[in-house]
């Protein structure tokens, strides 16, 4: 049984975490203590008699406020699939929280208050799916009961989002009409809504197909060097990392990176078992033929569709820091286990989340603004672009005072 990440996002008070609560009720996936517990700290009750909202609100600073402040996490599955979804804030404050929750997920669900329309975080979560390559998005048009179930509400606001999602490219964008409260078309489809002829959310999110395109190139970053130097692994060395795309053999001819150097595979350890071959996601430890200076964040790709080695490279990137970025300034940056320190050379633009269009960068540039920059790091940095491999074509950036993370950054 196949798994779906997916992430909702919207504006504060859309609805995210009763919808998450709703699917989790609906679908019978709340134990029976869990359900106790949760009428016993219910204020704002539905028909059921539980606020279901607290099933993701889990920090006691969101229930008081009635706020999610944190990425939740939570499990369930059907008997058609398994479903991790991340309930993102909506706060703008909370937008880095929202950005790693993207990162990690297959599709991303919008929620659109049907009383608003599409507002300005609408906009904003809509860049962060384009940005992150999210091919597919569901559109859940929330609270359709406080409008009377209008389809005249739902096609304004539907026409209306068509018209962001063709500028971004996103092109498979699903709509929904739904009431998280009153459970409409959430897990089944409502009478309320006889004009409406599509399926269920519940439904679409079993059925969706997953991104089957792999990353392109085979790629494998070193985390560790293992070399215990005992009597019994006297000569044991071996390299410990994950596969990020594609997939290594054993007698694969391979480019150590940024060095250059090549070499061949001659085993491939598992948990301790030994392979012919690894595929990406899988944890390995990889043994070569000669003996060469590797470390911690170095590349291993095979000879096809080899990575760009440069210094200087081009990012989108949403700064995170309540300190603005100034050009010139020194940061690190991390792409996955490899630290270099950088140097932001200039801001290029800086992309308008009102009109989507590029504007001159001005100024600062502060919390939570989307800019494209040119970065040069101090040693040749190994990447693909991100559109082609987002394992390698992505990273952020830490300051090196604070050691914060103050920017998520997309190679283009």
């Amino acid at each position: 049984m196949d798994i779906l990440r997916f992430i909702t996002a919207g504006s504060v008070d859309d609805g995210k975490s009763t919808l998450i609560g709703r699917l989790l009720y609906d679908s019978k996936s709340i134990l029976q203590d869990q359900l106790e517990v949760l009428e016993k700290h219910s204020k704002n009750k539905n028909e059921d008699g539980v606020d279901l909202a607290l099933l993701t609100d889990g920090l006691r600073a969101e229930r008081e406020q009635g706020i999610t402040i944190d990425v939740a996490y939570r499990y369930f599955s059907t008997p058609r699939r398994k479903f991790i979804i991340a309930d993102a804030p909506g706060h703008v404050q909370y937008t880095r929280n929202m950005i790693t929750g993207a990162s990690n997920s297959d599709l991303m669900v919008i929620l659109i208050d049907a009383r608003k329309g599409v507002i300005e975080q609408t906009r904003r979560h809509s860049i962060i799916a384009s940005l992150l390559q999210l091919k597919k998005v569901a559109v859940a048009i929330n609270k359709m009961d406080m409008v009377d179930y209008s389809q005249e509400v739902f096609e304004t606001i539907k026409a209306d989002y068509s018209k962001i999602a063709e500028g971004l490219g996103l092109k498979d964008v699903t709509y929904f009409p739904i009431s998280a409260l009153k459970g409409d078309n959430i897990v089944s489809l409502s009478p309320k809504t006889d004009w409406y002829e599509g399926d269920s959310l519940l439904d679409y999110l079993e059925q969706v197909k997953l991104n089957e395109e792999l990353n392109n190139g085979s790629r494998f970053q070193v985390q560790y060097v293992i070399r215990p130097q005992t009597e019994e692994l006297h000569d044991y060395r071996g390299y410990a990392g994950q596969i990020l795309s594609g997939q290594f053999k054993k007698g694969d001819k391979i480019h150590i990176l940024p060095a250059g150097s090549t070499t061949e595979i001659v085993k491939i350890e598992i948990n301790g078992v030994e392979k012919e071959q690894a595929f990406e996601g899988q944890p390995a430890v990889i043994h070569i033929a000669n003996d060469l200076d590797i470390s911690r964040g170095d590349f291993f790709a095979t000879e096809e569709q080899l990575p760009v080695i440069e210094k200087d490279l081009e990012v989108l990137l949403c700064w995170l820091d309540q300190k603005s970025l100034q050009p010139g300034n020194k940061y690190i940056l991390q792409q996955n286990s490899r630290l270099v320190k950088a140097i932001v050379k200039e801001v290029d633009y800086k992309i308008n989340v009102n009109t989507l269009e590029q504007e001159k960068a001005e100024g600062e540039i502060k919390l939570n603004e989307i800019v494209k920059v040119t970065l040069r790091t101090a040693q040749p940095l190994v990447y693909d672009s991100f559109i082609n491999n987002k394992r390698t074509g992505s990273s952020i950036l830490v300051d090196e005072t604070s050691n914060s993370t103050v920017a998520a950054c997309i190679i283009q």
